[in-house]
């Protein structure tokens, strides 16, 4: 009895040990890949965290009282001018390039602040404070600076408040000192979140049918009917890349169909304190278009390999988990980053650079050149797919082995 389960046990572990394939994805690539991923989103989450710290901020400050004054020289990067704040100054803080924070204290602030009585009744003496969130280096000092001024606030028992939305007498306007504007907060919004869906959705419609579009049919012994009609191999492999793409492309534009119209129970305006518009151009749409074709491209052309050289459909399943990993990352990577690359050569990158042309998109800051490399890059990649499984097609080796 002993012996036998002590054989069965052999038998397993060598049949496990004895596949290299198996014990790689099983075993290796797991921990492998988790360190991989994580160490590059760690990378990612402390790039996004000290984009902006270093890029100089001029803080135009009205009316700055002394007790004040000591709490600037604790935040760094920023040149200090005292001088009054105009409203062409506020308007010009809608420009998500500008690195300025713009503060309007009342005159003789610490008088008003010394000789103020919660229990009056009358409004507390008010800190006006612009900024534009979608500039990360505003948005860290006015972060800062709110965090100081509230320090102080507190010690004072509340005596006076900061950014109070108190409706213009004249207008009845309720101000906004957040400067950005509704397409800057919702491309930010979008693009940090569509690109991942995309990507997702059109690997789900590649998943759906490639795996079992060659290996599959090489377990069902249908591949050498196929490989013995007069046609060219190359004409076989690009019209299996091609139609497998026609129809992962029609599930991914399905799935972004239903995304886009989504979007306002996703981000209703309520929640959101401004009315949902997509701004997008016909530019815009058109380079989505293209770089999901492009996109969808090589992803079947890369599954069709991997199908191409399992030996059943579960094989290839266990071949592709490793790519499906990769794309996955290349999704995540936007929740990480602040806007689309300004580096030229991550458009050479394949899935991740369709990830930073959506992002750019997404985000209103598409410029041609990127799109251009992306989807030149894309085609020419999935040129050398097609080629190699030309040549699998042609290795009998390869299309029957067991």
């Amino acid at each position: 009895m002993k012996s036998n389960w002590l054989t069965i046990i052999k038998k397993e572990f060598a049949r496990f040990f004895g596949d290299r394939q198996l014990l790689f994805t099983t075993v290796i690539m797991p921990g492998l890949l988790i360190y991989l991923i994580y160490s590059l989103m760690g990378v990612g989450i402390q790039k996004m965290e000290t984009e902006g710290a270093d890029d100089m901020v001029t803080l135009r400050v009205e009316n700055l009282p002394a007790s004040v004054a000591p709490m600037l020289e604790e935040i760094p990067s920023i040149v200090t001018l005292q001088q009054p704040v105009s409203q062409e100054d506020i308007d010009n803080l809608e420009d998500k390039d500008l690195n300025e924070v713009l503060v309007r204290f009342p005159e003789a602030f610490d008088e008003m602040v010394d000789t103020y009585s919660p229990q009056s009744g009358v409004l507390a003496p008010n800190v006006e404070i612009y900024y534009n969130s979608a500039n990360n280096a505003s948005s860290r000092v006015y972060h800062f600076l709110e965090g100081s001024l509230s320090a102080y606030e507190d010690q004072l028992a509340n005596r006076f408040d900061i950014n109070r939305a108190t409706p213009d007498e004249e207008t009845g306007e309720v101000p906004h000192f957040d400067m950005a504007s509704q397409d800057d907060v919702l491309g930010g919004i979008l693009s940090k979140l569509i690109p991942m869906l995309i990507l997702m959705m059109l690997f789900s419609g590649v998943m759906a049918i490639a795996p079992a579009a060659i290996a599959g049919e090489k377990e069902r012994g249908t591949i050498a009917t196929l490989l013995v009609t007069p046609m060219r191999r190359n004409e076989l492999a690009l019209g299996k890349v091609v139609s497998l793409s026609g129809i992962a492309l029609l599930s991914g534009l399905s799935s972004f169909i239903g995304i886009v119209l989504s979007l306002p129970k996703m981000i209703p305006a309520e929640a959101s304190g401004m009315e949902l518009g997509l701004n997008y151009t016909g530019a815009d749409y058109t380079v989505l278009l293209l770089t999901i074709l492009a996109t969808v491209l090589i992803m079947a052309s890369v599954v069709c390999l991997l199908s191409a050289l399992a030996k059943d459909v579960k094989n290839a399943g266990t071949m592709i988990t490793p790519f499906m990993l990769v794309v996955m990352f290349c999704g995540l990577m936007p929740m990480f980053q602040s806007g689309a690359s300004d580096n030229l050569a991550v458009y050479l990158i394949p899935f991740y650079n369709s990830i930073q042309v959506m992002t750019a998109t997404f985000a209103h800051e598409m410029t041609w050149t990127p799109v251009v490399i992306t989807l030149a890059a894309n085609v020419v990649y999935t040129g050398v797919a097609v080629w190699g499984l030309t040549k699998m097609f042609n290795s009998e080796k390869v299309m029957f082995s067991k």
